[in-house]
């Protein structure tokens, strides 16, 4: 897909998980914005929980950045931004919210085209969209954006 300077996100079959640790790799885990009592986020489901299982304080740094920032597009840790798609943990995502993200994480991929980010297909699988919906949304893009496409 072109974006308007002629470069192209990439889409990729595979597990978002092998780009961990890797230098200038950055992992977009897709949320929702949804503060528990105890101030967490709801990581329960989908690459939100596999991070939340790897990172135990995710739910804590997600929960904190909702509250500071709101539900946008927040460096969680080293190496991990959220990327929500979601208002609360049990609606479907909304086509609104990606758009705002999206624009969000292209801001960030321009400014930094030395470093790579890595986003699982946003919205789809617990967000109840199909991806053909949501992958025009992804086009603006650059190249140093990896869409997971499984």
């Amino acid at each position: 897909m072109e974006n308007t300077n002629g470069a192209r996100m990439r889409e990729v079959v595979g597990d978002m998980w092998v780009y961990e640790g890797r230098k200038n790799f950055f992992l977009l885990i897709t949320t929702n914005g949804y503060v528990k009592k105890d101030g967490t986020g709801v990581m329960g489901r989908g690459c939100a929980l596999e991070a939340a299982e790897r990172y135990p304080d995710l739910p804590r740094y997600l929960g904190l950045s909702i509250k500071r920032r709101g539900n946008v597009v927040s460096l969680l840790q080293p190496g991990l931004y959220s990327f929500p798609v979601k208002h609360k943990w049990d609606e479907a995502a909304d086509i609104k919210l990606i758009k705002q993200s999206v624009v969000k994480l292209k801001e960030m991929a321009e400014k930094h085209p030395e470093r790579r980010y890595v986003l699982p297909r946003p919205g789809c699988g617990n967000g109840r969209l199909r991806y053909e919906d949501v992958r025009p949304l992804l086009k603006t893009l650059p190249d140093n954006v990896l869409v997971i496409t499984k």
